[in-house]
């Protein structure tokens, strides 16, 4: 099973990894678009009035131009360590065992703007990029992602078990053929019915995968994530649409 986790646009400064290396990442065939948006970041980051404008930073964001200009000499830490937010913080990596990390490291990525899907534990360095915004050098990131990642995603084993938000969905498609399940949070209201959970979204996400890492399940299928989700006291149930799974949140 491959878990592909959205990343978030808060992260944790610093790092006790050496920079940042390409080729040691997951999915090494996007090494050519890594470092081309590599490139174009800290192309654009010698500009700081440009840089503003393009990812549309405050004044008091403005730290954030030095923070990519310096993205590929900064240090690094695991990925799943860097990235801050509600879904992270449930999460809360750094407090897992070593076995619940290892599990995470073989079976979950967190799809970025930057450098495409990464491994849970790839060191990466802080940067400031979301899927929206686009930077001159390259094309729009949906275009320069998509099919190079869907190409990459094709070698994943077993499911994937997408919890990303749409917008980072449109940047690493999951091939057509591939074993796929793309996770909706909802609530259970009191007459049964279920509907969309909104601001409980990203912790529930976070709670879901620190049980995933923490039982280190072997997981063949779609079928098998439901069985042990219910196992596990999750409430998972298949959803209307094909390929859709309800992770059900009962307040």
């Amino acid at each position: 099973m491959l878990l592909l986790l959205p990343p978030s646009e808060t992260k944790r400064p610093g790092g006790a990894g050496a920079p940042l290396a390409v080729p040691s990442l997951a999915f090494e065939a996007l090494a050519p678009q890594r470092e081309a948006a590599l490139d174009a970041l800290t192309s654009l980051a010698a500009d700081a009035d440009a840089m503003s404008r393009a990812l549309k930073l405050s004044e008091r964001q403005r730290g954030e131009v030095a923070v990519n200009a310096a993205v590929r000499s900064a240090p690094t830490m695991p990925a799943i360590d860097r990235f801050t937010g509600v879904l992270y913080d449930a999460l809360d990596a750094e407090t897992l065992p070593a076995d619940a990390r290892r599990w995470l490291g073989a079976h979950a990525a967190v799809q970025t703007a930057l450098l495409g899907p990464v491994g849970a534990l790839d060191p990466v360095p802080a940067f400031r990029l979301s899927a929206g915004q686009r930077i001159p050098g390259i094309p729009p990131l949906k275009r320069h992602w998509a099919a190079p990642t869907r190409d990459a995603l094709s070698a994943a084993t077993g499911p994937i078990v997408d919890l990303r938000s749409e917008a980072y969905r449109d940047l690493g498609p999951i091939p057509d053929g591939t074993p796929q399940a793309y996770v909706r949070v909802v609530e259970a209201g009191a007459d049964g019915a279920v509907r969309a959970l909104n601001h409980f979204n990203k912790k529930t996400k976070g709670a879901f995968t620190r049980a995933l890492a923490l039982a280190a399940p072997e997981i063949r299928s779609t079928e098998e994530l439901v069985s042990w989700a219910r196992s596990a006291g999750v409430d998972m149930r298949p959803g209307d649409a094909a390929g859709e799974l309800l992770l059900v949140s009962h307040g």
